[in-house]
Formats: structure tokens, C-alpha cells, sequence
């Protein structure tokens, strides 16, 4: 036996819905109310330290006053949890770090190095925590640069962009998962060379890219921020009394967007805080005796209130905004990043670039006291000033109830209550929920945030029933840009009859979303398409079959789950699916290796379905992609696949595509059924399967053509 027969072949496993011929109706659907559950995340506290080992009956949930049964529990302990099983953790138990960078209450010095402590805080932060990062501008509102991901290495791009819109590719991407920092594109591209003056004639200093854009960066971020700065400074106290308030609205806008992400979030808010003065009065005791003197003198027109006591508006306007916060279960831990400035010689203040402020601390320690977060300052190293923090929060219960709720947005007050604890023993939890809104309702980012947050928890099921196939093609040797990468074609089926329940309108928007997360948590590439369909032309189609989508990944090799999310733009409806991926480090035979060497690679075979049957669609171009062909045909002719073949219990033809297989002596063939949980279902009779035909195809592939009859089985989903 050659070299070229070594087994295990690469094979994945296929499904097969095996249904007699009459029951292949549409569903029907009804008008009932899903129910809706509310996860709640729990932290317990003794002497500052995290308790373990708590049940569900230590614990106990009121709703509005009314206790509510818990229909759900799960115990997470981050620090018995190994970072390869981080993927696993519910979204509602992983903590949720917004990396919030202030560029209007900050100097530009400290802006820079509060950049350098946010990276090293990425470090320290366990696999299952999640990560976005965003700024703050008086003159811009909050930007979400990022939303929240586990890929660290995209957190680091978007704390490198802060302060740089013009050097940062804005992704298409539309869920801000994915974050392109075009300095580093241009680096790697442009080979770099310095003269060096004092150098010999002929003599040049290169200076590797990585080293000369990182000093671009952050010199164009400090000149950039300085002549902001300045502007800032000349400011009038009615100015700044304007910039709190338009803060405050901005930040309480921020609370909302919040609502929509599960979970606890702790908003990491890198500032050196606005003057708490307006809030208070002056702290100046010469002014505070001058007030007071005019006032007991009767001179009334001397006395300016807001600088005695502080501007009463703007002190409400702050507590309305905390009260955001806490309703949207965010803590805000503050950190006074004056705080992370050295003192350079012959230098005052913030050193060469700094500026004088007054009274930022007092105004950072009442948004996280109020918020039940610490204030950070005075120090050099923020992951180990936030290393008790992350201890505290380490161990988090997920408590789940399902009570019965409208979908209005109204807020519903939370309690929770532990039984059998020492005296001194803490419960931290949110302290309530709002009930969802309709989805049209939802503002644009709340809609985006919550569809990031479902294709990040992987929570498989919704109203739209979606089906999905992957394969991953071999690698081709030379890959455009570099690295080697495998086109992975997607087949996408999407039941029309459930897509339009309860939709109203002419138009239907539906949303595509596909993205593949390797075991580190890195999103290794995506899809993302919004496909606008007339539904008066589409209706009867989608009603007879579905919606059919093609398109494709480019994916290096590796593990991968990947999440495909499909959903009605209007009705707000969603299916989501998860597929294991592995993509093989293996190119073909014919072009990376010598005949016979090579492992053989046999993928999954491919059911043709019915022609007409369904609305078939496909991705449209997108830059710097390769244009991926068809790679599935049954002779001559190429088709798309089902996802999930229906099989009648007749004859059926299925193509397969098979790499480094053998070039002489005959193909034995043998199939096998399994049932869902992979137990064989007859045994020594799994239905009949022939080879028809085997041809050349592309990149050393070979074609096969086979017929497959199955074993008599009750109807259901089976394994091939």
C-alpha cells in the first residue's frame, strides 16, 4: 500500500434531513409572545474577596417586589477557567471592559501614556473578558472606535488609532468587530531609508517601519491634541460650564447605547475630569470669604451663586447621568491618567506638552463612587492598580428568570437576596433591567451593539430557521499579500416562510453576518452583507423554498467556530447558527508537494437540489478579495449544494471533491449512517453508495461523482 492511501482521510461529517416527501410543508407560525429571560449577573463578596461555591438556593430574586423563580444557574470562576474554554463562558457571566478615552477633559501627554497603560491592562485581562474601546470629544459626542471583542490584537489597533482619524481604514465592518489600522499597512509596504548626515559618504541608517510609524503616531497624536488643547484653555467659564453639560448629555446617551449589551460592563474612563468647582462652587477660600462677606452686607448683586455653591443644573444633569449608568449596569472605574505623567526636568505640571488643570479628581471619584467603581490615581501601572478589581469580579453567578413582561422598554427594579452567608458577606448585582423595545424602536446603535453581542455568545435557535455549510478549500501555495490562506466557500439557506413572519412593508431587508473566531478569540475574517428585496417580486419564491446566499471566507489554517447570523432588518428577527471549522495546513499535491506525500483530504459531499426552487442570491464584490468560483458541479454542470440535503429515501446523486488521493488502483467507497449523537443506526446496513465517475478538477483536485440510496429510516436529521 502507497504512501498515497495513508488514512485517516480528512472527512467531515455531513447532515441529512430524512423526511418522507408529504410532511415537506411550510410551518406555521402564530401571533404568541416569545418569552423573554433576564440573566442576571451576580457577584458575592466577603472581606473584598470573592465567595465560591454558592447554588441556586442561595440565592433569591425579586422582580418589582415579587419573588421570581430561578430557571436558570451557572457559576463561572475565571481563575480555575483555562483560557482555551473561554469561548464557552455566556455572554452575561463575561465581563465587559469599554476602554473609554476622554480627549476634551485630558492633556495630550497624558492622552499618549494612557494608551501605553490601557495595552498593558489587555494583558492582564482574562480570554472570556471582552473588550471595546471608545473616545470622547466636546466636539464629536462618544465614537465607538470598537465594539466589544475578545481579539486583543484588534483592541490594540483601536487604542493605537486614538487621535488619529485620517491614519485608520474605517472597516466595513458593520458589528465593529474588526478595526484595520492603516499605518501599519503603509509600513509594511514601503520599504523605509533614512540618510544619515554624520554618516560616511554612501553610509545609510535604516530604521525598521514598526519603529518610525510608532513615533509618527504619537508625535501626531500630541501635536494634534496640543493645538486642541490651547483652543480649550482660552476657554471662559461659561465655556466649560457648556462642555460639562454637553458631557453629561453625551455620556447619558452612551448609558442607553449600553442597555443593549448583556452582561456587566465596567467602563474604564481614562480622563483627568472636568472641573468639579462648577459642580461645588470655588474651593478658593479667599473668593468663598469674599462671597459670603458681600452677602452679609447685602450687596446680593456680588454674589455669584454658581461660584458660591455650584451650578444647580449641571449638578442634576450629572446625577441623571450616573443614574444611566447604574440602570445600565455599567461601573464606571475612573482613572485620573494626570496621574500616569513624570515630572521632566525643568518642566511644571504635565511636563514639555502638559497643561495646568484644576479640581479633575473630585469630579472622577463621584462617577465611579456613584457607580459603585474606584478611582484610580496616582500611579505608573494600571493593571496592577486594577489588580484587585479584576480579583473581585473573578467569580460571577448567572441567575436566570422569565417572567412575564410586554416589549415597552419599561424598567423593572431588581434585588437580590443570599441565604446562609456569614454576617459581613456583600451581593453585588444590577440593579434592574429594561424590557426590551420593539425593534424598530432601537436606535442604529443599539441595533448594532445587540447584534454583536448575539454573534459573540453563540446562542444557536431564533425565529429564523437558517441552515449553513462551510468548506474549506486547500490552501493555495501562493496567496496574494502574503500569508497563505484558504478560500472557504458559504452556502447559506434561509427559510422564507419564517424570514417573513409578521413582516410588513414592500421592501425586505435582510442582514447577513458571518464570522469566524479561532480558539484565541481573534476573528480570523468576516462577512457582512445587507441584501434589499422587493417583496412583492421575491414573495412567492421565499414562500415556496427560501433565500439561498453564496459567498466566502478567506481564512488562514486553524480552528474556528464560526457564527452565521441572519435577520429581518425590519421585524428585528434573527436566526443564528455555529459551524466547527477546521481549515488544514495541507496545499494540493500537484503544487506544494511531492506525488504521494501528501495526506489525502476528502471533503463533504454535496447534494444537488431541485432547479427553480429556490431565490438564490450571492455576495457582492469586495476589495482586495479573490473572485472565488463555484467550486461544486456535478459533471459539467455547477450548482449550489443544499446545506441540509432532504433525502426521500430514493436514489440521490452527490458530488465529492477529493485531494492527494490516490493516482492508480481502484477507489473503494464505503458510507455510513449515524444518528444526531453518532451512534451507526443498523448496523452492517447503512444504505448503498457507488462511485459514477471521477474527473481532474482544479488546483490537483479530483471530482467524484457518486449515488447514494439510504437504509429504510424513521424521519429526522442523520449523519452521512
Amino acid at each position: 500500500m502507497t504512501a498515497a492511501w495513508r488514512l485517516p482521510v480528512f472527512l467531515v461529517l455531513f447532515v441529512l434531513a430524512v423526511l418522507p416527501l408529504a410532511a415537506q410543508e411550510p410551518e406555521k407560525f402564530s401571533d404568541t409572545t416569545e418569552v423573554t429571560a433576564v440573566e442576571i449577573p451576580v457577584q458575592v463578596l466577603l472581606n473584598g474577596k470573592p465567595v465560591r461555591g454558592l447554588t441556586a438556593e442561595s440565592f433569591a430574586v425579586y422582580r418589582d417586589k415579587a419573588r421570581q423563580p430561578i430557571t436558570g444557574f451557572e457559576m463561572v470562576d475565571l481563575a480555575s477557567l483555562p483560557g482555551e474554554d473561554a469561548s464557552e463562558v455566556p455572554v452575561p457571566a463575561r465581563r465587559h471592559f469599554l476602554m473609554f478615552f476622554d480627549l476634551s477633559f485630558s492633556e495630550p501627554k497624558s492622552i499618549v501614556q494612557a494608551r501605553s497603560a490601557a495595552k498593558d491592562l489587555l494583558a492582564d485581562l482574562h480570554p472570556a473578558d471582552l473588550v471595546a474601546v471608545a473616545t470622547y470629544a466636546a466636539s464629536q459626542g462618544p465614537e465607538l472606535v470598537l465594539g466589544f471583542t475578545s481579539d486583543r490584537g484588534q483592541a490594540r489597533t483601536a487604542i493605537d488609532s486614538l487621535g488619529l482619524p485620517q491614519l485608520v481604514d474605517r472597516t466595513p465592518d458593520p458589528l465593529r468587530l474588526i478595526l484595520q489600522d492603516a499605518r501599519q499597512g503603509a509600513a509594511e509596504a514601503t520599504d523605509i531609508v533614512l540618510e544619515h548626515s554624520e554618516a560616511q559618504p554612501g553610509v545609510r541608517a535604516e530604521l525598521k517601519p514598526s519603529q518610525i510609524t510608532r513615533a509618527m503616531g504619537d508625535l501626531a497624536v500630541l501635536e494634534q491634541m496640543e493645538r486642541a488643547e490651547r483652543e480649550i484653555d482660552r476657554a471662559d467659564v461659561e465655556t466649560q460650564k457648556r462642555k460639562v453639560s454637553a458631557l453629561t448629555r453625551s455620556f447619558t446617551d452612551l448609558a442607553k447605547f449600553l442597555r443593549s449589551v448583556e452582561g456587566r460592563k465596567y467602563v474604564v474612563y481614562l480622563s483627568e475630569g472636568f472641573d468639579s468647582s462648577i459642580l461645588t462652587g470655588t474651593r478658593d477660600k479667599d473668593e468663598r470669604d469674599e462671597t459670603e462677606h458681600s452677602g452679609q452686607a447685602g450687596r446680593i448683586w456680588e454674589v455669584n451663586a454658581d461660584q458660591r455653591f455650584g451650578n444647580a443644573s449641571a449638578t442634576g444633569a450629572v446625577s441623571s447621568m450616573l443614574e444611566e449608568f447604574r440602570r445600565a449596569d455599567c461601573i464606571i472605574q475612573a482613572v485620573d491618567i494626570g496621574g500616569l505623567r513624570g515630572t521632566e526636568a525643568g518642566s511644571t505640571g504635565g511636563g514639555a506638552l502638559g497643561f495646568e488643570r484644576t479640581g479633575g479628581s473630585d469630579s472622577l471619584f463621584q462617577m465611579a463612587r456613584d457607580t459603585g467603581g474606584d478611582l484610580y490615581e496616582n500611579f505608573n501601572d494600571l493593571s496592577a492598580a486594577m489588580g484587585t478589581m479584576l480579583e473581585r469580579t473573578g467569580v460571577t453567578y448567572v441567575l436566570t428568570i422569565q417572567p412575564d413582561q410586554l416589549p415597552d422598554g419599561t424598567y423593572h427594579a431588581l434585588r437580590v437576596e443570599t441565604k446562609g452567608l456569614p454576617r459581613g458577606a456583600r451581593v453585588v448585582h444590577r440593579p434592574g433591567y429594561y424590557s426590551p423595545k420593539p425593534y424598530a424602536q432601537r436606535s442604529p446603535t443599539e441595533k448594532m451593539l445587540q447584534t454583536a453581542g448575539q454573534v459573540l455568545a453563540g446562542a444557536e435557535g431564533g425565529l429564523v430557521r437558517t441552515s449553513a455549510l462551510m468548506v474549506p478549500l486547500p490552501i493555495s501555495p501562493i496567496s496574494p499579500g502574503g500569508g497563505a490562506t484558504a478560500d472557504v466557500p458559504v452556502v447559506i439557506e434561509i427559510e422564507g416562510a419564517s424570514l417573513l413572519h409578521l413582516h410588513e412593508g414592500e421592501d425586505v431587508p435582510v442582514e447577513i453576518y458571518v464570522y469566524a473566531v479561532d480558539e484565541k478569540g481573534k476573528v480570523g475574517d468576516y462577512l457582512a452583507q445587507t441584501l434589499a428585496l422587493d417583496r412583492v417580486k421575491v414573495e412567492e419564491k421565499l414562500l415556496q423554498a427560501g433565500l439561498k446566499f453564496y459567498g466566502h471566507l478567506e481564512l488562514p489554517p486553524g480552528s474556528y467556530k464560526t457564527r452565521v447570523l441572519v435577520r429581518n432588518g425590519r421585524t428585528g428577527a434573527h436566526g443564528l447558527r455555529v459551524l466547527s471549522l477546521e481549515v488544514p495546513a495541507t496545499a494540493s499535491a500537484s503544487a506544494a508537494a511531492p506525488a504521494g506525500s501528501a495526506d489525502p483530504i476528502l471533503l463533504p459531499p454535496f447534494f444537488p437540489e431541485s432547479k427553480g426552487q429556490w431565490l438564490v442570491l450571492r455576495e457582492a464584490p469586495r476589495d482586495g478579495r479573490r473572485d472565488v468560483p463555484v467550486p461544486f458541479r456535478l459533471g459539467d454542470q455547477p450548482f449550489l449544494p443544499a446545506a441540509t440535503p432532504t433525502l426521500d429515501g430514493g436514489e440521490s446523486r452527490f458530488a465529492l471533491l477529493g485531494y492527494n488521493l490516490a493516482d492508480e488502483g481502484e477507489l473503494r467507497v464505503r458510507s455510513q449512517v449515524l444518528t444526531a449523537d453518532g451512534k451507526e443506526v443498523q448496523a452492517g446496513d447503512s444504505g448503498h453508495v457507488a462511485l459514477l465517475s471521477r474527473a481532474p478538477g482544479e488546483a490537483g483536485a479530483d471530482r467524484l461523482e457518486l449515488s447514494f440510496r439510504p437504509p429504510t429510516l424513521q424521519p429526522g436529521e442523520y449523519l452521512l
